[in-house]
């Protein structure tokens, strides 16, 4: 059995990953948005001591360039004490003042030029302007570097980095506590539902009627078809249980009855006979336990109601009648059938078949030597299924009484009294009407209305 899991757990771990992954998405680009600022910023305050150094850039009389370095260009750069500011100025002729080992670049751009690099073990940035001095006959190009070591500018993106972390850590925690409480909030109704199933008593089976969201109404309502199920199922064992108890204790003590007496017989005969009054007693409990068992299963099909397949009546019919026809011979009983199909219902071949034959055994066995029996079905509006015979019929007293459970009017035929109500139930079950009558001149009919079903609905 697999180990239960907590749901908030769950559900706060899959949210809080998700959370962590976009924050270190965040980090990154909070990192590389630091990076560029203090780029930019540096490189502007770079870009002035260039500017400031090439304009102090001048032509001698004799034809040479001359630099006055404005020392405050290079203090601009030195707002961080850790820092240091490196330049060197180069003309036609090569190297001319500053740093003539840092590093520069030869290629002509309009603008500044910056890059990255390495002096003295340290890394830099550079920058280069080239630029030309006019001695009023000629223009005479010049190259300005400046650079700085990267100190600065490295703790100027950390501190950006430190400071957005730290903002995003307290949003983080923040959303953190508004996920536990969202979560716990969220799962509160399926607490109720928890607590409102565990009150309830051991025989309760009601629907459950808890207010739950919409994605956990579909869980209520599995355990509330489930619990109606299971209430039909436990209704239809004490009735078989009662029905049971009730019907059988007869017959089984008339056999155990005429078992002592077969076992005290003085005569083979006074035993046989005794064993003959047992065997009637065991094929009635047989046909009662039968019965009870069919009334079981129709209480159980009551809720597969909508499942039940599309079948041909007419055929059904036909083809039990002929079942029936030696033994009503035998019962001298003219048994018949009329119809003509296709006569579609919804419903359970197995009870439907049953009805039919417990329809038949009724006339076969009531309706008396010399009468007519006739089976019909005819397909209108909806579907009739009709059992008529020639017998003498059931007095007008007796008509409701022969439709309860376990009554069998004044008839003195061997039977249980279930034939006509395990009928009437399962026309019940398959959405029909079933009428009884019996005409003053004699005879018996039953008739049952059920609807036609139409095919692909």
């Amino acid at each position: 059995m697999a180990r239960p899991y907590s749901l908030r757990r769950r559900l706060l771990l899959w949210l809080m990953v998700a959370l962590l992954a976009v924050a270190a998405l965040a980090v990154v680009d909070t990192w590389r948005e630091a990076r560029d600022t203090a780029t930019s910023l540096s490189d502007r305050v770079l870009a002035g001591s260039v500017l400031a150094i090439a304009e102090r850039v001048i032509v001698t009389e004799d034809g040479a360039l001359e630099v006055d370095v404005p020392y405050v260009a290079l203090e601009m750069l030195t707002s961080a004490a850790q820092d240091r500011v490196f330049y060197r100025v180069d003309g036609p002729t090569g190297f001319i003042t500053g740093y003539q080992t840092l590093p520069t670049s030869d290629v002509a751009t309009a603008d500044i030029a910056y890059s990255d690099a390495s002096f003295r073990g340290e890394p830099i940035r550079v920058a280069v302007l080239q630029r030309a001095a006019s001695s009023g006959v000629s223009a005479i190009p010049f190259t300005v570097t400046v650079a700085e070591t990267t100190i600065a500018r490295t703790q100027l993106t950390q501190t950006l980095l430190l400071r957005s972390a730290i903002r995003l850590a307290l949003l983080i925690l923040a959303a953190a506590v508004i996920l536990w409480l969202a979560v716990g909030f969220s799962l509160a109704p399926l607490y109720r539902l928890r607590d409102a199933i565990s009150r309830r008593a051991l025989d309760d089976l009601s629907p459950i009627e808890q207010e739950v969201p919409r994605e956990v109404q579909g869980l209520v309502d599995t355990i509330n078809s489930f619990m109606t199920r299971l209430s039909a199922a436990l209704e239809a064992l004490r009735h078989f249980t009662g029905n049971a108890s009730h019907q059988l204790r007869t017959p089984l003590t008339i056999i155990r009855t005429q078992l002592a007496l077969a076992l005290r017989a003085d005569t083979p005969s006074a035993a046989r006979e005794a064993a003959r009054t047992a065997d009637a007693a065991v094929v009635h409990a047989e046909r009662v336990l039968a019965q009870l068992l069919l009334l079981a299963r129709i209480d159980e099909a009551a809720s597969d109601r909508l499942q039940f397949p599309i079948i041909d009546l007419h055929e059904l019919a036909r083809d039990r009648t002929g079942d029936y026809v030696v033994r009503a011979h035998a019962a001298e009983i003219d048994l018949g059938f009329e119809g003509e199909g296709p006569a579609l219902v919804r419903g359970d071949p197995m009870l439907l078949g049953e009805l039919l034959s417990n329809l038949i055994e009724n006339a076969i066995a009531y309706a008396g030597p010399g009468a007519e029996a006739t089976v019909r079905v005819a397909a209108a509006e909806d579907v009739l299924l009709e059992i008529t015979d020639t017998g003498k019929g059931v007095a007008l007293e007796q008509l409701a009484a022969v439709q309860k459970r376990f009554s069998r009017g004044d008839s003195d035929k061997p039977g249980a009294g279930l034939g006509l109500p395990i009928v009437e139930e399962i026309a019940q079950l398959l959405g029909g009407e079933l009428t009884v009558a019996s005409p003053p001149g004699g005879g018996f009919s039953v008739q049952l209305h059920l609807p036609k079903a139409i095919p692909n609905q």
